[in-house]
């Protein structure tokens, strides 16, 4: 089940005041044996019950809400079923990452045993308000992972997704207490690097891009949210390196509308050429 094309989805864009247009960068990958999602942002059900599904400080944010936008409407767009999508592999379990698994009902959620564990348990405020019970609860079909690490890429652990050839999700505690990034390598085309939220603008990886009011208050937005910020920060360091280690390796967030950008023109362009 090896990963032979990949598509870059926007599966959620939030106005954010003073941020300005965030998205939900969301992988669907074609493999031999069905489809892979990395996050699944939004979903059906949370564009039509908003409030009740994100809750209140979700709709501080701006979700635009728009049903095109997720990711089961936009598989089926591409020519597929809903149950074509075998696996979704995510980063964590917040709202704006695991709320289109349950238009997937099929499907096989993987995550850490740490993040399952820690938005089931819901200890602290920040953490009843990221993880929602409706979205937790539709979760019948989870496989989590805490033990058969590797080591890739230079961390020290790695846990190879059952089933999905050439994926891995890479332990990143710091924005959660289980949050993780992805890595994928592409038939023929090198790696990717899906950080989910371990940061959050392309000037955090990319530092010779000039100063700006957004950058300033992405980095405090992200700073709230993070479970801890000394992790944060360590794990920005070692996703720079990660990032100029290889022009083979793209590494990129969740919600930088540039880098989003980006990576999807690319991949259309190389869709063209082949």
């Amino acid at each position: 089940m090896s990963i032979s094309r990949v598509h870059h989805l926007n599966c959620g864009t939030f106005l954010t005041p003073f941020v300005g247009p965030l998205v939900s960068h969301v992988l669907l990958c074609e493999t031999s044996d069905g489809l892979v999602l990395v996050d699944s942002g939004l979903g059906l059900r949370d564009i039509e019950s908003p409030r009740r599904r994100l809750g209140a400080p979700a709709m501080m944010l701006g979700p635009a809400l728009r049903a095109e936008e997720t990711a089961v409407n936009q598989v089926e767009g591409l020519g597929y079923s809903r149950s074509d999508v075998r696996h979704i592999v995510v980063t964590h379990l917040d709202y704006d990452h695991i709320g289109g698994a349950t238009d997937f009902p099929d499907a096989v959620v993987h995550t850490t045993c740490t993040e399952l564990q820690t938005a089931r348990a819901q200890r602290t405020l920040s953490e009843r308000f990221r993880y929602r019970q409706p979205h937790l609860t539709a979760l019948a079909n989870v496989q989590t992972y805490d033990e058969m690490t590797e080591q890739l890429l230079g961390f020290e652990l790695a846990y190879p997704i059952d089933g999905v050839e050439n994926m891995w999700l890479v332990p990143l505690p710091g924005h959660s207490e289980g949050h993780s990034g992805v890595a994928l390598q592409v038939d023929g085309r090198g790696w990717l690097f899906h950080a989910g939220d371990a940061f959050f603008h392309h000037t955090t990886i990319h530092q010779s891009a000039p100063w700006s009011l957004r950058r300033g208050a992405v980095r405090v937005v992200e700073t709230i949210l993070a479970d801890d910020v000394a992790a944060v920060r360590e794990n920005h360091s070692r996703l720079r390196e990660l990032a100029h280690e290889t022009d083979f390796m793209s590494v990129f967030c969740s919600h930088d509308a540039a880098m989003f950008e980006e990576m999807r023109s690319a991949a259309e362009s190389m869709r063209r050429r082949c």
